[in-house]
């Protein structure tokens, strides 16, 4: 079973026991979430799209928070002798999906 899921405003499609990075959310290592936000189902062949939701939920187990490789933001005025350089590393939440439950 496959399910898109809205986690922290961000659509994602996950199967039981993958493995992603999502935005960062609170929580300490070991927690347990659980997200509502079902958007689509498919399994078998058979592909249930919600109006706008679907009633189940995703649980999924918070294994480490990280930090990103480092993105450079460079900005430049043509003929003006402006520049600038700047750089961020986005924080990230990894989860591992438990189980998911879908009522059509």
């Amino acid at each position: 079973m496959s399910v898109v899921v809205d986690i922290a405003g961000t659509q994602f499609s996950v199967d039981k026991n993958s493995v992603l990075n999502v935005p960062l959310i609170k929580g300490e290592p070991g927690d347990t979430l659980e997200f509502s936000n079902i958007l689509l189902s498919e399994s078998d062949g058979n592909v249930v799209v919600g109006t706008p939701n679907l009633n189940g939920s995703v649980k999924a187990k918070i294994i480490e928070h990280g930090k990103d490789d480092k993105i450079w933001v460079f900005h430049k005025k043509r003929r003006k002798g402006h520049r600038k350089l700047n750089g961020h590393r986005q924080k990230y939440t990894q989860i591992e999906i438990t189980d998911i439950v879908v009522n059509n």
